[in-house]
């Protein structure tokens, strides 16, 4: 392990513990204790360049304050500026942000647009004369435009300030106002959250030292035999989960310690985005009522199990950073300036890349996921109509298949996302011939060939004559 990565794991198992003293204090307790705690690790891991977050919450403000009805965009295009400057400051001759600085940046310009966006719908239902604060806090409306203050206590909370989950000021605020955070479960759901988190880690460590990644970029390994060039990428990509499964199940136990982002699981809340029905909480039971069962979706950032065992491309996606894959498509893929599915998915893809950062081989890797999502999803129309004569056993068979390449197109673009710059990704694509881009065309021109109808034989009369 890097000095960084013992870093995050420090705060992650520090905020854990913590989590428990505040889940029984009260609104003033969380708001300002919350803040104490985030602002104090901001200074240890970020230290000078503290600022860069100080300057994208203060632009933000001055847009609620002056544009609230409009402010979502503006703080979009705000934001996302911003990290255009923060990732070329060295060009203005400013010191090169730490990479806890850039973790922080990132979440800060999620919660930063995601905030204005609840501003925004504010501003317009009281303009509509529709706002209705009698379904509750947990579907309903923000009551107010935060102040700078109030902006600046959610931004510098120590719940997932470096390493996630994403979650709404309406989740933050829900937080606070908990009427009684004691009757909320957190032992258990804890526990059973964080059980595989020492698997995942005793893992990464071995895997990682039997296949090092810096060993892609030695003159051996192209000498090294097709077969191995190819299986290389799947201990890379295997090491990658496990060090972000560790992660994000201890900054999800975090939040559970603090009962952050509990529910009612008769609220059906959604990763990142929150309830979508109304609960009653415990003190609206009638006396002598059994207490609501609670749940942590809201904050769930990832299925190992889904992530792993899941069949489908698109289906890998929504199970890994859950959070923020909620964010991407309420706030990225919803206002795509195209219609196809796919178009919209590159568009979203490419709005992703760039919130990564300025590295090509997020680009290349990102960008691949459009082509396997035509791929699969010409596939799976063109033998939509042959699966009903097929036997059952072919069908699993062909959902294995599924499975695997979708397996292996994840590993190869990993390769990308890991080795970012554009040498190292094209060196070792090109050392596997580029296979699954390749593979991908192959089976996207498959599954259009098949998804064509049948020619009709010559004389045969057209469809639709000759009704009985």
């Amino acid at each position: 392990m890097t000095p960084q990565e013992w870093t995050y794991l420090a705060v992650l198992l520090f905020s854990i513990p913590i989590g428990f003293l505040f889940k029984r204090g009260g609104y003033r307790e969380k708001q300002l204790g919350g803040a104490a705690v985030g602002l104090l690790l901001t200074l240890v891991t970020c230290n000078i360049h503290t600022w860069h977050s100080l300057v994208t919450i203060l632009g933000t403000w001055v847009i609620l304050s002056l544009s609230p009805r409009s402010c979502h965009y503006l703080t979009l295009g705000w934001t996302f500026s911003y990290l255009l400057f923060f990732r070329t400051v060295t060009f203005f001759g400013l010191p090169a942000p730490t990479p806890f600085t850039n973790a922080m940046q990132l979440l800060l310009t999620l919660k930063m647009v995601s905030l204005a966006n609840e501003v925004q719908e504010l501003s317009q239902a009281k303009k509509q004369d529709v706002a209705s604060f009698s379904k509750g806090p947990m579907v309903g409306l923000i009551p107010s435009v935060p102040g700078l203050g109030q902006i600046l206590c959610y931004s510098y909370c120590y719940v997932g300030l470096l390493t996630g989950p994403f979650y709404r000021y309406r989740t933050y605020l829900d937080w606070l106002q908990q009427p009684d955070s004691r009757a909320i479960p957190s032992w258990r759901p804890l526990l059973a959250r964080v059980r595989l988190a020492p698997v995942f880690g005793l893992l990464f460590l071995g895997v990682s030292r039997l296949f090092p990644l810096d060993y892609v970029q030695t003159e051996a390994f192209p000498a090294r035999a097709l077969p191995f060039r190819l299986f290389y990428m799947v201990p890379v990509f295997f090491v990658f989960r496990m060090r972000f499964y560790v992660a994000w199940l201890c900054a999800e136990s975090a939040c559970i310690a603090a009962a952050f982002g509990a529910y009612p699981t008769a609220a059906r809340a959604r990763p990142g985005g929150g309830p979508t029905l109304h609960c009653p909480s415990a003190e609206d039971g009638a006396p002598g009522e059994a207490p609501p069962a609670y749940d942590y979706e809201t904050i769930k950032n990832i299925d190992p199990h889904g992530t792993d065992f899941c069949v489908r491309v698109r289906d890998g996606m929504r199970y890994w950073n859950m959070t923020v894959q909620w964010w991407l498509a309420q706030y990225i893929y919803k206002s795509a300036p195209f219609r196809s599915y796919v178009l919209r998915s590159a568009w979203t893809m490419l709005i992703s890349a760039y919130w990564h950062g300025l590295h090509p081989g997020y680009y290349l890797s990102f960008l691949t996921i459009p082509l396997c999502l035509a791929a699969e999803g010409a596939m799976e129309a063109g033998l939509r109509g042959r699966r009903g004569a097929a036997p059952e056993s072919d069908r699993s068979w062909g959902a294995w298949l599924h499975w695997f390449l979708k397996m292996r197109a994840y590993d190869y673009m990993c390769m990308g996302f890991v080795l970012l710059d554009l040498g190292p990704t094209l060196h070792y694509w090109r050392s596997i011939y580029f296979c699954v881009h390749g593979g991908a065309l192959a089976l996207l021109l498959l599954g259009r060939a098949l998804g064509r109808p049948a020619p009709r034989p010559q004389g045969a009369p057209a469809e639709g004559l000759h009704r009985e």
